[in-house]
């Protein structure tokens, strides 16, 4: 992934019964340029909605690390 801004998480679903799920991230410097680079990016499926969302609105909830990261826990 390239690119000067922020990352953010893209989720999509197929049909509108289907649960969202994670499908990949893009970096942006903004939330318009975000949203075209997801659907730029992860067109090759015939998505029935597409969202995205800056990674740091996301919270660890069982976990000391942020989601999205690697490595271990620290305790």
């Amino acid at each position: 992934m390239s690119g000067d801004g922020r990352i953010y998480e893209v989720f999509a679903r197929k049909k509108r019964a289907d649960r969202f799920e994670h499908i990949g991230a893009v970096a942006a410097p903004n939330e318009q340029l975000a949203r075209v680079y997801a659907w730029q990016t992860y067109d090759e499926a015939k998505w029935f909605e597409m969202t995205v969302a800056p990674r740091e609105a996301f919270a660890a909830v069982n976990r000391p690390q942020a989601p999205f990261t690697l490595g271990e826990a620290t305790t």
